[in-house]
């Protein structure tokens, strides 16, 4: 890629983010939460899409399918009424990557505990959340840790699958498939709800995998080989030179640049 001055940069973020919009939203899975239109579907489904948003494209959407085939067309409902107990043997038979029946099993007790107790994971964000805070890194690693006690208090299982769903910033994770749920939750536009009013979009910190990181290498936003925390934050604060309140509206764009293989 030809080196490129900021302001070109900035006027192809920009194409780039007003050209994917609404009808390309496809493959990506996005497409499961804008199936719905009451907000707790929407928080669930999105939570359940973020959570397994890893490996190919092809691979996350069977899965997610499958998963969407038991729990209907009502999520919320499905979450509250939850009983571990009796309803574990519906994942027996999925399997997603680092996930067994089991993990994924035991994510739903989690979840219908979280509903029932705080009403929704927004709330429980909310619970850890520093307003005069740089970005969301102190509120995702409170959040990642009790989503990890609570879904191992609520099933009595702990595994690797479980602690793989929720990775602590604080330790280095880039966490790509946290950052992804919250820019669906608290951005707002064609692609993302906007349902978490209270934290401002310039907190957030983009979601980082292998195409996000490749090609902001090739565009000079970071100068790290490693994907992970930290490269998440440099290239969040580089794209605040192109819109400082919102520098992660350009996530989807550049991630399926990557994904497609598409010129930038």
């Amino acid at each position: 890629m030809p080196r490129l001055t900021k302001e070109k940069i900035k006027n192809k973020l920009n194409y780039h983010y007003k050209a994917f919009d609404r009808k390309t939203i496809s493959p990506d899975p996005l497409e499961f939460p804008h199936r719905f239109s009451d907000k707790n579907d929407i928080e669930i489904s999105a939570f359940l899409a973020s959570v397994f948003a890893y490996g190919s494209v092809v691979q996350i959407l069977k899965t997610l399918e499958s998963i969407f085939s038991i729990i209907g067309n009502e999520p919320f409902n499905f979450v509250i009424n939850y009983n571990y107990n009796k309803d574990k043997v519906l994942f027996k038979d999925i399997k997603h990557r680092f996930y067994t029946g089991e993990d994924i099993a035991a994510l739903f007790a989690g979840l219908n505990v979280i509903y029932q107790t705080y009403g929704s994971l927004n709330y429980l964000f909310l619970l850890y959340y520093f307003e005069k805070a740089d970005n969301i890194k102190g509120a995702l690693s409170f959040f990642s840790n009790n989503l990890t006690d609570i879904v191992t208090k609520s099933s009595k299982i702990t595994s690797s699958g479980i602690k793989f769903m929720f990775p602590d910033p604080l330790k280095g994770s880039a966490c790509k498939r946290q950052n992804l749920f919250l820019r669906w939750m608290i951005r707002n536009d064609e692609l993302d709800f906007g349902l978490w009013k209270e934290i401002p979009t310039r907190q957030l910190v983009i979601p980082v995998d292998t195409h996000i990181a490749q090609i902001s290498q090739k565009l000079n936003l970071t100068k790290r080989k490693n994907v992970s925390w930290k490269m998440a934050e440099e290239i969040t604060n580089n794209l605040k030179k192109f819109d400082e309140n919102d520098p992660v509206k350009y996530d989807f764009a550049l991630c399926h640049i990557g994904m497609r293989k598409l010129d930038f």
